[in-house]
């Protein structure tokens, strides 16, 4: 019995959140794009590829950029404005593409 409610507590979790959206990771990616390239690969070594990073480790780069916690005076600004949802959704993206 106790088996089987954890299993219905974790497939409601499951089904309650809401899954990332490529498609708008792409669409708010334009703005990464000038410096980490249009698919996610930097025109220039000054900056890192984002294309096939794991999704984990983009968000909580993102993160880290937003909270101050990791800082850099290009990126700050860039993710100022980003909701949680922009950051799944960013990670999403990149993490999709080889």
């Amino acid at each position: 019995m106790k088996k089987t409610i954890f299993l219905l507590v974790c497939l409601m979790a499951a089904f309650s959140t809401q899954a990332a959206d490529i498609a708008a990771g792409k669409a708010k990616a334009m703005t990464c794009a000038a410096c980490h390239g249009a698919n996610g690969v930097s025109p220039n070594d000054m900056w890192p590829n984002l294309a096939g990073q794991k999704e984990g480790y983009l968000k909580k780069q993102i993160k880290a950029f937003k909270d101050g916690t990791r800082q850099d005076p290009l990126m700050a600004p860039m993710v100022a404005a980003l909701t949680d949802a922009d950051v799944e959704n960013l990670a999403a993206y990149y993490s999709s593409l080889k």
